[in-house]
């Protein structure tokens, strides 16, 4: 196989359960603002974009897809993430730090005085990779290590900000979405 389509390849693999936390939480959203309505100075904290629903849905989707990717489609590709219990943690790097980069993203763009779903290219396509890899370095650095080579970091941040802004152009056409980026 094209080194360059098996790179893409193991990259997308490792990153589906990040990828399935950030769209389901924007996919499935909720009511309840994280921040409960508070201001920093003349913003919100956070908004009303971020929402515990869309946290806990997008946190479980991730977490659950990856436990089905791993227990039962792992043995068509040679790339796991980790032996268990490990993998679980594996798990909750990629799908708690996908939350906590789009939280964090959220609470920069606030202070910068933007509004919800005011662009803030690349941040937006790439806080929740962020997240994730900042959460894997703390709790599982030597998986991350083993698992994301530099070839493998550079498709992931080539390929990140495409499928993001594909999936939220679907979610804009569809009325998930109030901006399709």
């Amino acid at each position: 196989m094209n080194p360059i389509i098996e790179t893409v390849i193991v990259a997308i693999w490792l990153m589906l359960p990040t990828y399935i936390t950030n769209a389901s939480a924007a996919f499935f959203g909720g009511k309840t603002p994280i921040d409960s309505g508070i201001f920093w100075g003349k913003n919100r904290l956070l908004g009303e974009g971020k929402t515990y629903e869309g946290l806990l849905k997008g946190f479980s989707c991730g977490f659950l897809f990856g436990i089905f990717q791993h227990l039962f489609l792992s043995e068509y590709i040679e790339i796991n993430f980790g032996l268990f219990p490990f993998f679980l943690v594996t798990l909750f790097c990629l799908s708690a730090g996908a939350m906590l980069g789009d939280v964090l993203a959220s609470f920069i763009k606030r202070r910068f005085g933007l509004k919800r779903g005011a662009p803030l290219p690349l941040v937006d396509q790439l806080d929740f990779v962020g997240g994730a890899w900042l959460l894997l370095f703390l709790l599982a650095r030597d998986w991350f290590i083993e698992a994301f080579s530099l070839d493998v970091i550079i498709a992931v941040i080539i390929i990140t900000p495409l499928l993001h802004l594909f999936t939220n152009y679907i979610c804009f056409k569809i009325g998930k979405k109030r901006v399709p980026w």
